[in-house]
């Protein structure tokens, strides 16, 4: 049974092995993972971790309020299987929740399972009544996931390299 839990260094070798499935790239979207993070070393990918759990909890440094997020993996049997954050504020590029999955997890639903587990979040947790999620144009999986979590297409916005599909979904009750 999968389950959402916070990044944690005690995955390191779980995670090593997700990252390796998706090939090099920062295309791990729901990770957070920037060109500047080493998660290779124990070290680096401690600090990415601290990082990534300030932004939920700050503690030590402060963490300014548009850098708030709730990042979550998706762990099954201590396999690293996906991430999803839910950013706690508006970015109209990059919508308020990001998600993926390694390509072996993909197909059993487990993205549209965390994708409705942080919608209930944004809802209680932010009181949110929408949110954005984007996703790429010809990601046609990401976008029947969105669909099935009550998006609706807003419409497409292109980039200099790419072009993304912008979902609304309403959190009603």
């Amino acid at each position: 049974m999968a389950e959402l839990i916070p990044p944690s260094v005690h995955l390191h070798e779980a995670f090593l092995e997700c990252h390796a499935e998706w090939g090099p790239g920062l295309h791990e979207d729901g990770f957070g993972l920037t060109a500047d993070d080493d998660v290779e070393t124990p070290e680096g990918f401690a600090a990415w971790v601290h990082r990534l759990v300030r932004l939920t909890h700050p503690a030590g440094e402060p963490c300014p309020p548009e850098k708030h997020a709730s990042p979550h993996w998706i762990v099954e049997d201590g396999r690293v299987l996906g991430g999803i954050t839910l950013r706690h504020q508006f970015d109209d590029d990059l919508g308020q929740i990001g998600y993926g999955l390694r390509p072996s997890a993909r197909g059993r639903g487990l993205a549209s399972w965390a994708l409705g587990r942080m919608l209930v979040e944004a809802r209680t947790v932010l009181g949110l009544n929408r949110v954005l999620i984007p996703c790429l144009a010809d990601n046609l999986a990401s976008a029947r996931t969105i669909e099935h979590c009550g998006g609706v297409l807003e419409g497409l916005r292109d980039f200099e390299q790419f072009s993304v599909r912008r979902y609304w979904i309403a959190l009603n009750e």
